[in-house]
Protein backbone atom coordinates (compact mmCIF):
# COMPACT_ATOMS: atom_id res chain seq x y z
CA UNK A 1 0.00 0.00 0.00
CA UNK A 2 1.21 3.51 -0.78
CA UNK A 3 1.14 5.38 2.52
CA UNK A 4 1.42 8.72 0.73
CA UNK A 5 -1.92 8.29 -1.02
CA UNK A 6 -4.98 8.52 1.21
CA UNK A 7 -8.67 8.63 0.43
CA UNK A 8 -8.74 12.42 0.10
CA UNK A 9 -5.45 13.09 -1.69
CA UNK A 10 -4.91 13.25 -5.43
CA UNK A 11 -3.10 10.49 -7.31
CA UNK A 12 0.13 10.96 -9.22
CA UNK A 13 0.68 8.42 -11.99
CA UNK A 14 3.75 7.74 -14.11
CA UNK A 15 3.36 6.27 -17.60
CA UNK A 16 6.69 5.10 -19.03
CA UNK A 17 7.32 4.91 -22.79
CA UNK A 18 4.03 6.69 -23.42
CA UNK A 19 4.44 6.98 -27.21
CA UNK A 20 1.15 7.57 -29.02
CA UNK A 21 -1.24 6.54 -26.23
CA UNK A 22 -3.02 9.90 -26.20
CA UNK A 23 -6.56 8.54 -25.90
CA UNK A 24 -5.61 6.41 -22.90
CA UNK A 25 -4.33 9.49 -21.05
CA UNK A 26 -7.53 11.32 -21.98
CA UNK A 27 -9.53 8.49 -20.40
CA UNK A 28 -7.52 8.76 -17.18
CA UNK A 29 -8.22 12.48 -17.12
CA UNK A 30 -11.92 11.90 -17.80
CA UNK A 31 -12.27 9.47 -14.89
CA UNK A 32 -10.01 11.17 -12.34
CA UNK A 33 -10.36 14.81 -13.38
CA UNK A 34 -8.43 17.22 -11.19
CA UNK A 35 -7.68 14.31 -8.83
CA UNK A 36 -4.82 13.05 -11.00
CA UNK A 37 -1.39 14.32 -12.01
CA UNK A 38 -0.23 12.53 -15.13
CA UNK A 39 3.53 12.25 -15.56
CA UNK A 40 4.97 10.59 -18.66
CA UNK A 41 8.33 9.58 -20.10
CA UNK A 42 9.53 8.71 -23.56
CA UNK A 43 12.81 8.40 -25.42
CA UNK A 44 11.52 10.76 -28.11
CA UNK A 45 10.79 14.44 -27.51
CA UNK A 46 8.06 14.23 -30.15
CA UNK A 47 6.03 11.41 -28.59
CA UNK A 48 2.45 12.69 -29.15
CA UNK A 49 1.08 11.59 -25.78
CA UNK A 50 3.46 13.97 -24.01
CA UNK A 51 1.05 16.74 -25.03
CA UNK A 52 -1.65 15.26 -22.76
CA UNK A 53 0.44 15.01 -19.59
CA UNK A 54 0.95 17.40 -16.70
CA UNK A 55 4.69 16.69 -16.72
CA UNK A 56 6.79 15.06 -19.44
CA UNK A 57 10.36 13.79 -19.32
CA UNK A 58 12.61 12.74 -22.18
CA UNK A 59 14.65 9.76 -20.99
CA UNK A 60 17.33 7.41 -22.40
CA UNK A 61 16.56 4.06 -24.00
CA UNK A 62 15.33 1.46 -21.52
CA UNK A 63 18.58 -0.48 -22.07
CA UNK A 64 20.73 2.38 -20.76
CA UNK A 65 22.27 1.76 -17.30
CA UNK A 66 21.03 5.14 -16.09
CA UNK A 67 17.43 4.46 -17.14
CA UNK A 68 15.98 2.93 -13.96
CA UNK A 69 17.80 5.37 -11.63
CA UNK A 70 16.29 8.20 -13.69
CA UNK A 71 12.77 6.70 -13.46
CA UNK A 72 13.16 6.29 -9.70
CA UNK A 73 14.31 9.92 -9.43
CA UNK A 74 11.20 11.04 -11.34
CA UNK A 75 9.08 9.04 -8.89
CA UNK A 76 10.69 10.88 -5.97
CA UNK A 77 10.49 14.31 -7.58
CA UNK A 78 6.84 13.95 -8.66
CA UNK A 79 5.67 12.02 -5.58
CA UNK A 80 4.43 9.19 -7.81
CA UNK A 81 1.89 6.71 -6.40
CA UNK A 82 1.67 4.26 -9.31
CA UNK A 83 3.82 3.40 -12.32
CA UNK A 84 3.25 1.37 -15.49
CA UNK A 85 4.70 1.04 -18.97
CA UNK A 86 2.99 0.98 -22.33
CA UNK A 87 5.58 -1.11 -24.21
CA UNK A 88 6.28 -4.82 -23.82
CA UNK A 89 10.11 -4.77 -23.54
CA UNK A 90 9.92 -2.58 -20.42
CA UNK A 91 7.49 -4.77 -18.48
CA UNK A 92 10.12 -7.18 -17.17
CA UNK A 93 12.37 -4.24 -16.28
CA UNK A 94 9.75 -2.71 -13.99
CA UNK A 95 9.06 -6.14 -12.53
CA UNK A 96 12.74 -6.72 -11.75
CA UNK A 97 12.97 -3.41 -9.90
CA UNK A 98 9.63 -3.73 -8.10
CA UNK A 99 11.27 -3.60 -4.67
CA UNK A 100 12.95 -0.25 -5.39
CA UNK A 101 9.67 1.30 -6.48
CA UNK A 102 7.74 -0.14 -3.54
CA UNK A 103 10.37 1.27 -1.17
CA UNK A 104 9.28 4.69 -2.45
CA UNK A 105 5.61 3.86 -1.91
CA UNK A 106 4.97 3.32 -5.63
CA UNK A 107 2.56 0.61 -6.78
CA UNK A 108 3.98 -1.19 -9.84
CA UNK A 109 1.25 -2.05 -12.33
CA UNK A 110 3.19 -4.87 -13.98
CA UNK A 111 3.39 -8.62 -13.38
CA UNK A 112 5.95 -10.29 -11.14
CA UNK A 113 9.30 -11.18 -12.70
CA UNK A 114 8.80 -14.82 -13.72
CA UNK A 115 5.40 -14.07 -15.23
CA UNK A 116 6.79 -11.02 -17.07
CA UNK A 117 9.52 -13.18 -18.63
CA UNK A 118 6.99 -15.81 -19.72
CA UNK A 119 4.75 -13.24 -21.39
CA UNK A 120 7.64 -11.80 -23.40
CA UNK A 121 8.85 -15.16 -24.71
CA UNK A 122 6.08 -16.77 -26.73
CA UNK A 123 7.75 -20.17 -26.92
CA UNK A 124 8.31 -20.38 -23.17
CA UNK A 125 4.71 -19.29 -22.63
CA UNK A 126 3.55 -22.14 -24.89
CA UNK A 127 5.57 -24.65 -22.87
CA UNK A 128 4.24 -23.26 -19.58
CA UNK A 129 0.60 -23.30 -20.69
CA UNK A 130 0.94 -26.83 -22.06
CA UNK A 131 2.46 -28.02 -18.78
CA UNK A 132 -0.47 -26.49 -16.89
CA UNK A 133 -3.03 -27.99 -19.30
CA UNK A 134 -4.24 -24.62 -20.62
CA UNK A 135 -5.44 -24.80 -24.25
CA UNK A 136 -2.98 -22.91 -26.42
CA UNK A 137 -1.74 -22.73 -30.01
CA UNK A 138 0.71 -25.50 -31.00
CA UNK A 139 4.15 -23.89 -31.13
CA UNK A 140 7.59 -25.11 -32.22
CA UNK A 141 10.90 -23.50 -31.33
CA UNK A 142 12.73 -24.35 -34.56
CA UNK A 143 12.38 -26.08 -37.92
CA UNK A 144 13.71 -29.46 -36.70
CA UNK A 145 11.18 -29.58 -33.86
CA UNK A 146 8.38 -28.72 -36.28
CA UNK A 147 9.54 -31.25 -38.88
CA UNK A 148 9.51 -34.07 -36.33
CA UNK A 149 5.89 -33.25 -35.40
CA UNK A 150 4.96 -32.82 -39.08
CA UNK A 151 6.28 -36.26 -40.01
CA UNK A 152 4.26 -37.77 -37.15
CA UNK A 153 1.09 -36.12 -38.44
CA UNK A 154 0.75 -33.88 -35.38
CA UNK A 155 0.80 -30.64 -37.39
CA UNK A 156 0.18 -29.73 -41.03
CA UNK A 157 0.87 -26.90 -43.45
CA UNK A 158 0.27 -24.01 -43.81
CA UNK A 159 1.70 -22.62 -40.57
CA UNK A 160 2.33 -19.20 -39.06
CA UNK A 161 5.76 -17.84 -38.10
CA UNK A 162 6.49 -14.88 -35.83
CA UNK A 163 9.27 -13.59 -33.56
CA UNK A 164 9.84 -15.43 -30.29
CA UNK A 165 9.91 -12.14 -28.39
CA UNK A 166 8.76 -8.60 -28.99
CA UNK A 167 5.46 -6.87 -29.58
CA UNK A 168 3.13 -6.08 -32.46
CA UNK A 169 3.04 -8.28 -35.55
CA UNK A 170 6.34 -7.33 -37.19
CA UNK A 171 7.83 -10.36 -38.97
CA UNK A 172 4.69 -12.49 -38.67
CA UNK A 173 3.54 -14.31 -41.81
CA UNK A 174 1.81 -17.41 -43.16
CA UNK A 175 4.05 -20.09 -44.69
CA UNK A 176 2.68 -22.58 -47.22
CA UNK A 177 5.58 -25.00 -47.90
CA UNK A 178 8.33 -26.87 -46.06
CA UNK A 179 10.98 -25.41 -48.35
CA UNK A 180 9.98 -21.84 -47.61
CA UNK A 181 9.60 -22.60 -43.90
CA UNK A 182 13.16 -23.91 -43.73
CA UNK A 183 14.42 -20.94 -45.69
CA UNK A 184 12.85 -18.29 -43.45
CA UNK A 185 13.68 -20.03 -40.16
CA UNK A 186 17.29 -20.61 -41.25
CA UNK A 187 17.53 -16.91 -42.08
CA UNK A 188 16.03 -15.82 -38.76
CA UNK A 189 16.51 -18.12 -35.77
CA UNK A 190 14.34 -15.89 -33.59
CA UNK A 191 11.19 -17.11 -35.37
CA UNK A 192 8.84 -19.64 -33.83
CA UNK A 193 6.43 -21.80 -35.83
CA UNK A 194 2.77 -21.99 -34.88
CA UNK A 195 -0.30 -23.89 -35.96
CA UNK A 196 -2.38 -21.71 -38.30
CA UNK A 197 -5.58 -20.99 -36.42
CA UNK A 198 -8.64 -20.44 -38.59
CA UNK A 199 -11.23 -19.83 -35.87
CA UNK A 200 -12.55 -16.55 -34.45
CA UNK A 201 -9.83 -14.08 -33.42
CA UNK A 202 -10.68 -12.70 -29.98
CA UNK A 203 -9.28 -10.38 -27.36
CA UNK A 204 -9.93 -9.65 -23.69
CA UNK A 205 -8.95 -6.76 -21.44
CA UNK A 206 -8.48 -8.00 -17.90
CA UNK A 207 -7.71 -6.24 -14.62
CA UNK A 208 -5.96 -8.22 -11.90
CA UNK A 209 -6.45 -6.57 -8.52
CA UNK A 210 -3.16 -5.62 -6.86
CA UNK A 211 -4.53 -6.45 -3.39
CA UNK A 212 -6.34 -9.77 -3.97
CA UNK A 213 -4.22 -10.70 -7.06
CA UNK A 214 -7.40 -12.03 -8.69
CA UNK A 215 -9.04 -10.94 -11.98
CA UNK A 216 -11.87 -8.59 -11.02
CA UNK A 217 -12.88 -7.17 -14.43
CA UNK A 218 -12.95 -8.76 -17.89
CA UNK A 219 -14.07 -7.24 -21.19
CA UNK A 220 -14.08 -9.58 -24.19
CA UNK A 221 -14.35 -8.61 -27.83
CA UNK A 222 -14.17 -10.13 -31.29
CA UNK A 223 -11.71 -8.58 -33.74
CA UNK A 224 -13.37 -7.24 -36.89
CA UNK A 225 -10.23 -5.67 -38.38
CA UNK A 226 -6.55 -5.63 -37.46
CA UNK A 227 -3.42 -3.73 -38.45
CA UNK A 228 0.21 -4.17 -37.39
CA UNK A 229 0.18 -3.94 -33.61
CA UNK A 230 -3.42 -4.94 -32.92
CA UNK A 231 -7.13 -4.63 -33.59
CA UNK A 232 -8.67 -1.41 -34.83
CA UNK A 233 -12.30 -2.54 -35.08
CA UNK A 234 -13.87 -4.81 -32.45
CA UNK A 235 -17.30 -5.86 -31.15
CA UNK A 236 -18.05 -6.87 -27.57
CA UNK A 237 -19.45 -10.25 -26.51
CA UNK A 238 -19.86 -12.24 -23.30
CA UNK A 239 -19.32 -15.93 -22.60
CA UNK A 240 -19.05 -17.40 -19.11
CA UNK A 241 -16.92 -20.22 -20.54
CA UNK A 242 -14.35 -17.68 -21.67
CA UNK A 243 -14.44 -15.90 -18.31
CA UNK A 244 -13.84 -19.23 -16.53
CA UNK A 245 -11.03 -20.07 -18.98
CA UNK A 246 -9.36 -16.71 -18.26
CA UNK A 247 -9.60 -17.25 -14.50
CA UNK A 248 -8.06 -20.70 -14.84
CA UNK A 249 -5.18 -19.45 -16.99
CA UNK A 250 -4.40 -16.44 -14.81
CA UNK A 251 -4.49 -18.59 -11.70
CA UNK A 252 -1.22 -20.19 -12.81
CA UNK A 253 0.72 -16.90 -12.98
CA UNK A 254 1.31 -13.69 -10.99
CA UNK A 255 -0.16 -10.58 -12.57
CA UNK A 256 -0.67 -7.10 -11.18
CA UNK A 257 -2.98 -4.60 -12.88
CA UNK A 258 -4.17 -4.35 -16.51
CA UNK A 259 -3.43 -6.90 -19.21
CA UNK A 260 -4.48 -7.76 -22.73
CA UNK A 261 -5.12 -11.38 -23.76
CA UNK A 262 -5.42 -12.83 -27.27
CA UNK A 263 -7.49 -15.94 -27.99
CA UNK A 264 -8.83 -18.09 -30.78
CA UNK A 265 -12.17 -19.90 -30.67
CA UNK A 266 -12.00 -23.04 -32.78
CA UNK A 267 -13.88 -26.36 -32.79
CA UNK A 268 -15.90 -25.32 -29.75
CA UNK A 269 -12.87 -24.50 -27.58
CA UNK A 270 -10.96 -21.39 -26.53
CA UNK A 271 -7.20 -21.29 -27.11
CA UNK A 272 -4.97 -18.76 -25.38
CA UNK A 273 -2.51 -17.23 -27.83
CA UNK A 274 -0.68 -14.40 -26.02
CA UNK A 275 -0.77 -12.27 -22.88
CA UNK A 276 0.46 -8.68 -22.97
CA UNK A 277 0.56 -7.53 -19.32
CA UNK A 278 -0.14 -3.84 -19.91
CA UNK A 279 -2.95 -1.68 -21.25
CA UNK A 280 -3.75 -3.04 -24.70
CA UNK A 281 -4.14 -0.63 -27.59
CA UNK A 282 -7.83 -1.57 -27.84
CA UNK A 283 -8.55 -1.07 -24.12
CA UNK A 284 -10.25 2.11 -25.35
CA UNK A 285 -13.17 -0.14 -26.36
CA UNK A 286 -13.56 -1.48 -22.84
CA UNK A 287 -13.45 2.00 -21.35
CA UNK A 288 -15.99 3.29 -23.84
CA UNK A 289 -18.30 0.40 -22.94
CA UNK A 290 -18.10 1.30 -19.25
CA UNK A 291 -15.40 -1.11 -18.02
CA UNK A 292 -13.28 1.43 -16.18
CA UNK A 293 -9.93 0.00 -15.06
CA UNK A 294 -8.91 3.51 -13.99
CA UNK A 295 -11.31 3.42 -11.05
CA UNK A 296 -9.83 0.06 -10.08
CA UNK A 297 -6.31 1.51 -10.20
CA UNK A 298 -7.41 4.40 -7.99
CA UNK A 299 -8.82 2.04 -5.38
CA UNK A 300 -5.74 -0.19 -5.43
CA UNK A 301 -3.44 2.80 -4.94
CA UNK A 302 -5.51 3.69 -1.89
CA UNK A 303 -4.93 0.15 -0.63
CA UNK A 304 -8.50 -0.99 -1.26
CA UNK A 305 -9.43 -4.35 -2.75
CA UNK A 306 -11.82 -4.13 -5.71
CA UNK A 307 -14.88 -6.40 -5.79
CA UNK A 308 -15.34 -8.68 -8.79
CA UNK A 309 -17.33 -7.09 -11.64
CA UNK A 310 -16.65 -9.49 -14.49
CA UNK A 311 -18.86 -9.19 -17.56
CA UNK A 312 -20.44 -5.93 -16.40
CA UNK A 313 -21.01 -4.46 -19.90
CA UNK A 314 -23.29 -4.74 -22.93
CA UNK A 315 -22.75 -7.06 -25.87
CA UNK A 316 -22.57 -5.85 -29.48
CA UNK A 317 -20.86 -2.56 -28.65
CA UNK A 318 -18.58 -1.71 -31.58
CA UNK A 319 -15.27 0.15 -31.48
CA UNK A 320 -14.01 1.84 -34.67
CA UNK A 321 -10.52 3.26 -34.20
CA UNK A 322 -9.23 6.21 -36.25
CA UNK A 323 -6.12 8.41 -36.40
CA UNK A 324 -5.62 11.93 -35.06
CA UNK A 325 -2.70 14.34 -34.69
CA UNK A 326 -1.01 16.73 -32.28
CA UNK A 327 0.26 20.04 -33.70
CA UNK A 328 2.82 22.04 -31.70
CA UNK A 329 5.67 24.46 -32.38
CA UNK A 330 9.10 22.94 -31.80
CA UNK A 331 9.79 25.57 -29.13
CA UNK A 332 6.60 24.58 -27.28
CA UNK A 333 7.62 20.91 -27.32
CA UNK A 334 11.07 21.69 -25.95
CA UNK A 335 9.64 23.97 -23.25
CA UNK A 336 7.20 21.28 -22.10
CA UNK A 337 9.88 18.68 -21.35
CA UNK A 338 10.85 18.73 -17.69
CA UNK A 339 14.42 18.44 -16.44
CA UNK A 340 15.72 16.42 -13.54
Amino acid sequence: MNLQANKDAGINLLFCSVGRRCELLKDFRKTLGDGVKIVVTDNSEVAPAMAFADRAYQVPLITAPEYIPMILEICKKENIHGVTTLIDPEIALLAEHRGEFEALGVVVFAPYSETAKLCFNKYEMFRFLTEHKINTVKTYGNYEEFLSAYEKGEICLPVFVKPRTGSGSVGARKIETLALLKQVTDADESLIIQELMTGADLDADVYVDTVSHKPVAIFSKRKLSTTIGGANKTISFKDERLFDFIKKALGTMEFNGPLDMDFFYQDGKYYLSEINPRFGGAYLHAYGAGVDFIKLIRENIKGNENPEQIGNYDEDVVMMMYDSVVIRKKSEIEAAIAGL
